[in-house]
């Protein structure tokens, strides 16, 4: 076989021109084009690194903002309640004195009523005494023929009554 008796010949020339473009690649491209991808690699991480501490800083910084908008919201919620509860108590006080007010103006008009209303008993009662007497008088005249006193039947009539 032919080929079998020339691989002597042409192995170590292969051998030459395959370390020829190893050693090519090799500088071409661990020499010159690794460093330079090398480079953007590392470039990569730091701008990676960069972008997370800024992610960081600006968590930390909208957790302090949160931190502090829930502490307004918590005051003013407060407040908020605080105000309710003023304007629960001046509306009480307020009521409370229109019900007052309104309760003094009734115990006025029942009183005014009630004065009235001993006035009128009053002069029915006296009136009544009087007719009493009167009746009691003729009553008396009829039946016995006794003349009795307007002011003796008024006594009577009175006792009667206060009994």
């Amino acid at each position: 076989m032919p080929q079998i008796t020339q691989l002597p010949l042409i192995f170590f020339s292969q051998l030459f021109w395959l370390l020829v473009v190893f050693g090519i690649i090799f500088f071409g491209i661990g020499r010159g084009m690794l460093p330079k991808i090398q480079g953007t690699v590392d470039a990569r991480e730091r701008k990676i690194a960069e972008d997370l501490e800024r992610a960081q800083a600006a968590r930390a910084s909208a957790d302090e903002t949160e931190a502090a908008w829930r502490a307004r919201m918590d005051a003013a919620r407060a407040e908020a309640a605080r105000l309710a509860q003023q304007a629960k108590q001046a509306s009480a006080l307020d009521t409370e004195a229109r019900v007052r007010a309104a309760a003094d103006k009734i115990n006025l008009r029942v009183e005014a009523s009630e004065a009235k209303i001993r006035a009128a008993l009053g002069s029915a009662r006296a009136e009544l005494e009087s007719v009493a007497a009167g009746a009691t008088s003729d009553l008396v005249q009829r039946l016995t023929g006794i003349p009795v006193d307007a002011k003796e039947a008024a006594a009577a009539v009175k006792a009667e009554l206060n009994v």
